[in-house]
């Protein structure tokens, strides 16, 4: 049968390569510069798709999977018939791994998309595979783009084929699978994770694309700056540096020029050169100014330094990443619902996906730039850890041993600990800490935001756990909704004052 939709299959493809098991023809030669499995690439296809490798020893950016005896090596060479996912960004190669695999092997290679196909062109597929199959046929190899656009009834479709490898499957998506793949899909198959590709191998790639007779055979120059700014357009993103590269070069000839100068470059993909090095001073001083602008609660210029990494190509995680710290370390419980977007923040960058997760880390730049500020979580425990590497801190006390064990009681653990929930006011008189560090007091709270109706009830707890009041008033613990400034919502009349050290 006919695929459906993304690659053109030639009749070569239809018909097989070489004889069939038990009989056949030989199938008609590839036509030239083809992939056996898929059409011949035309002079005028885009740069990316002439310049996708031929095998696996061009497959550039993926070492990791790339070892002899590596599952990407089984599945390019069909020594194990095994399914498998291919997770990874766009442009990291997983439409080249099909190429490879469709005109590696002797195997009848079908390829959809999961944008315009459904259950009834999945089923179609499975059962000729499993008539070719039982007619001692080639092996069908199914290979799904985008498959985390399947529904889960489109994905169940197929577990009872991959099961019995009716078909093998090689499925692609850009977006976690754990999240968008069904876990009984998943766990018949090898996952593969496929990372972007870095810097040096993008600019490996451009100057192969410059040199080959595939690419533009030498036929135009890049300019160093030009090339600097094509690599840092890209982000990981080989079919984007490409891309950018073609149109560039075509812009470049309409001049009437040999040569790709930077001027060229930025015109040609309309996105001005960034100073910014992911890699470099200017990575680092962007990300510090970040950090600088949220803890200052600068919102504007906050979302300026994210939108600059952004169109660098910054990796999305690594912003995420430094929020989720600046949550703890710059807001701490003057507002403790930003650890919570900063978090869900990073989930949607892995779940979601750029472009869509800028709107996500927009939201919670926001958020954090405009929160009450505290460093109070950052002394707190760098006053505890440089105690503790100091050596302060003697064995845990007799009543706050776990006496759960046959014996305990006779060594006295657990003997005279007052369980809490049995006072009325949920607190009791005890001692916590080890002998040589009572009365030391690591916490101390800000009057910003939340946390200044911690400041006001913190004083009144520890009294109570040291015994220096003999019987509180009632409301010792005062209720947190009653306290007039609002902090228990995490609203606060007014910043008066920022709080945090100097440096990212």
């Amino acid at each position: 049968m006919d695929p459906v939709g993304l690659f053109p299959l030639d009749e070569s493809a239809r018909s097989g390569r070489g004889a069939k098991a038990g009989g056949g023809v030989s199938a008609p030669p590839a036509a030239p510069g083809s992939v056996d499995g898929f059409g011949a690439v035309d002079r005028d296809a885009p740069l990316a798709v002439r310049m996708r490798p031929r095998s696996l020893d061009e497959l550039v950016g993926q070492d990791h999977l790339l070892a002899p005896g590596a599952p990407l090596r089984q599945l390019v060479g069909g020594a194990t018939p095994m399914s498998v996912i291919l997770w990874g960004p766009p442009g990291s190669g997983k439409t080249t791994i099909a190429h490879l695999v469709a005109g590696a092997t002797d195997r009848r290679f079908v390829a959809m998309s999961a944008l315009n196909a459904g259950v009834k062109d999945v089923r179609a597929v499975i059962d000729t595979a499993r008539r070719e199959r039982r007619a001692g046929g080639r092996p069908t190899v199914l290979f799904i783009d985008e498959v985390h656009r399947f529904s889960k009834t489109q994905q169940d479709s197929l577990l009872a084929a991959v099961e019995d490898r009716t078909v093998t499957l090689l499925a692609a998506t850009t977006e976690n699978p754990y999240f968008s793949v069904i876990s009984p899909l998943l766990s018949r198959c090898v996952l593969l994770t496929l990372q972007p590709l870095t810097d040096d191998a993008v600019r490996g790639l451009i100057r192969r694309a410059l040199a080959d007779e595939r690419g533009l055979a030498g036929q135009v120059r890049l300019e160093p700056a030009a090339e600097d700014h094509l690599v840092r357009l890209a982000g990981g993103d080989v079919r984007k540096a490409l891309t950018a590269l073609e149109a560039a070069a075509a812009s470049a000839a309409a001049q009437g020029r040999a040569e790709i100068d930077l001027g060229t470059a930025e015109q040609a993909v309309d996105v001005a050169a960034l100073r910014y090095d992911r890699n470099g001073d200017a990575h680092y001083d962007v990300v510090s100014a970040f950090i600088k602008s949220m803890r200052g609660s600068d919102v504007d210029a906050a979302l300026h330094w994210l939108a600059r990494m952004l169109v660098a190509g910054e990796d999305a995680r690594f912003i995420a990443r430094r929020m989720v710290i600046f949550a703890s370390e710059d807001i701490g419980m003057a507002d403790p619902t930003a650890l919570t977007v900063a978090t869900a923040a990073a989930h949607a960058v892995e779940y979601v996906g750029l472009p869509e997760a800028q709107l996500n880390l927009a939201q919670a730049v926001i958020h954090l730039a405009t929160a009450p500020k505290s460093n109070a979580v950052v002394t707190a425990i760098g006053a505890a850890i440089a105690d503790v590497r100091a050596g302060r801190g003697g064995p845990v006390p007799r009543h706050l041993r776990d006496a759960h064990y046959q014996g305990s009681r006779g060594l006295g653990h657990g003997v005279g600990y007052a369980y809490p929930h049995d006072d009325p006011r949920g607190v009791v008189t005890q001692q916590y800490a080890p002998d040589d560090l009572v009365g030391v007091e690591y916490y101390r709270p800000s009057e910003h935001g939340g946390e200044r109706a911690v400041a006001q009830r913190l004083p009144r707890l520890r009294r109570i756990v040291r015994g220096t009041v003999s019987d509180p008033p009632a409301d010792a613990i005062p209720d947190p909704a009653r306290l007039s400034n609002g902090a228990s919502t995490g609203k606060v009349d007014g910043m008066d004052g920022l709080a945090g050290k100097e440096g990212a």
